[in-house]
């Protein structure tokens, strides 16, 4: 794999970290379904005037454009639901932590799904995630007298929602290798804003009346984190995704988890615990035999 592919998502990694500070704060402070709906639609805006203003647009028929949105409602739209749920409860360094969990799953998916190779010497590395899943229950446990089982299956099923968006999208780029990553984050992003218009149906979260609620610095905040952990982190994603191979591009995953716990600690302004320090252990272990 080039250079470029790793510098594509190391950009995406650092971009979401710093992104997922503001997911976490105003999920808690609103609700995920309105952050996510939000930095969809914000991104998908942003996309389509790229894409328009400095692309010529690709034929890829219907089909093509399917997939790429269904690709985008099950990953940016019901997975990063759960995701953002998971950033409320367990915070983005924790969360993040879990997704070392992914690579394994996208080398999985994509030896059955992609024909790509699969190094199963490196499944040692699932003894050390399940590791960080243990220290995370034992955590909760010390703290609420429970495990938290229910904040770490929301984090494990977002990422392997996330995981499957992935898989597909990484489909429609074989099928049709002349499309940019903007294009298909275009497609994948109006997925997401048509889960939410569902879900809007289903569950209103009230989408307008919080935005207009908020002053112009919040407002500010808000379409930051979305252009930041959303618009660019995909941008730079989607462009890994496209040459690379999927489960070396996830395992740089771990750039993003060192990210997200330092700029955790920053806005939080207090130092890892002891188990968010074990389980970075376990993970920079896990990844090390993963990329090794």
């Amino acid at each position: 794999m080039n250079t470029s592919v790793y510098l594509y998502a190391l950009a995406s990694n650092f971009c979401f970290a710093l992104g997922s500070q503001f997911f976490t704060h105003y999920s808690r402070a609103i609700s995920s379904a309105w952050m996510n709906a939000f930095k969809a639609s914000l991104a998908c805006v942003l996309f389509a005037v790229t894409t328009f203003l400095f692309l010529d647009i690709t034929p890829i028929g219907m089909t093509g454009i399917l997939l790429f949105a269904f690709s985008g409602f099950i990953g940016l739209g019901l997975g990063d639901i759960f995701l953002l749920k998971a950033f409320a409860e367990l915070g983005p360094g924790r969360t993040l932590i879990l997704f070392g969990f992914q690579p394994l799953l996208l080398g999985l998916f994509g030896k059955l799904f992609l024909g790509q190779t699969i190094d199963t010497t490196k499944l040692a590395a699932i003894a050390c995630f399940i590791g960080i899943v243990v220290l995370f229950a034992h955590e909760s446990w010390r703290r609420d007298r429970s495990f938290g089982m229910k904040a770490l299956m929301i984090a494990m099923l977002g990422i392997v929602l996330d995981a499957a968006g992935v898989v597909i999208t990484r489909h429609v780029f074989d099928s049709y290798p002349a499309v940019h990553a903007i294009e298909g984050n275009l497609y994948r992003c109006l997925g997401a804003v048509l889960f939410f218009i569902l879900l809007s149906l289903v569950k209103p979260f009230n989408f307008f009346g919080h935005l207009k609620a908020m002053n112009w610095k919040t407002r500010g905040y808000v379409s930051l984190g979305a252009v930041l952990g959303t618009f660019l982190s995909l941008g730079f994603f989607l462009k890994a995704v496209q040459t690379g191979h999927l489960a070396t591009v996830s395992g740089v995953a771990i750039t993003g988890t060192l990210f997200s716990s330092a700029f955790e600690c920053i806005w939080t302004k207090k130092w890892p615990s002891k188990t968010l320090w074990a389980a970075l252990g376990l993970f920079l272990i896990g990844s090390w035999i993963l990329v090794g």
